[in-house]
């Protein structure tokens, strides 16, 4: 069993089969809150709230998407979670897609929602800001210029994933997006076209289609975990 430095604040409710949701970039657990309830009516639901993001301490450990997928794999197993099913949103579907390549008999279903492979595939109108604080923000010698520089790092260097490492994916997986996102939308057809068996599912909005489009959001999720 891993031992982590850090101990993860997280949302826990419902029965049933684990299903762990992991929010995004500069965001907590909270980003679940219009999900975990009817969720939980048919899974046992934890949302945790990544290193270094809500309630979660930063610890000593490596800033990255790799960290936090490793993060995670000792999240179930302070918990005894041999086997869960998976929705990242963002950031969190890039950590859920470093996890599934590295752990992949701890997975069972597989949800991205808004991902990346790359700097490339997010839309250059959000990107270029991203990069030019990012800059900035790395020159600066405060702890609060620090802690800002990791948190855009995580959207400036990751999460370097190829499309062609995505074959080696097995889990039954759904990729989502935003008809708006801020994911360009050949980005997110390539990577459901290189995830073996992997289905596509765009819905109206942008981004945040969790949030702003639930009702939409949660069915089509419901109707690829049941």
């Amino acid at each position: 069993m891993i031992k982590l430095d850090i101990t993860h604040f997280y949302l826990e409710q419902g029965s049933g089969e684990p299903l762990v949701l992991l929010h995004g970039n500069g965001e907590d657990s909270g980003t679940f809150s219009r999900q975990i309830p009817v969720f939980a009516e048919h899974f046992h639901v934890y949302a945790p709230d990544t290193r270094g993001h809500g309630r979660t301490p930063r610890g000593s450990a490596p800033f990255t998407i790799r960290q936090f997928a490793e993060d995670l794999l000792a999240f179930l197993d302070a918990r005894g979670l041999e086997k869960v099913h998976l929705l990242g949103f963002s950031d969190g579907a890039n950590i859920a897609m470093i996890f599934a390549l590295r752990h992949p008999e701890r997975l069972g279903k597989l949800i991205l929602d808004g991902g990346n492979l790359d700097p490339s595939g997010v839309k250059q109108s959000v990107q270029r800001p991203i990069k030019l604080a990012y800059r900035l923000c790395a020159r600066g010698k405060s702890p609060r210029a620090r802690a800002k520089a990791e948190m855009l790092g995580l959207m400036v260097n990751d999460p370097a994933l190829s499309p062609e490492e995505l074959t080696a994916i097995r889990s039954e997986t759904l990729v989502m997006a935003g008809t708006k996102d801020l994911i360009k939308r050949e980005h997110t057809e390539c990577i459901a076209a290189h995830i073996p068996g992997a289905r596509l599912v765009f819905i109206e909005g942008d981004h945040f289609i969790a949030g702003k489009n639930p009702e939409a959001f949660n069915k089509a999720v419901l109707d690829f975990l049941l």
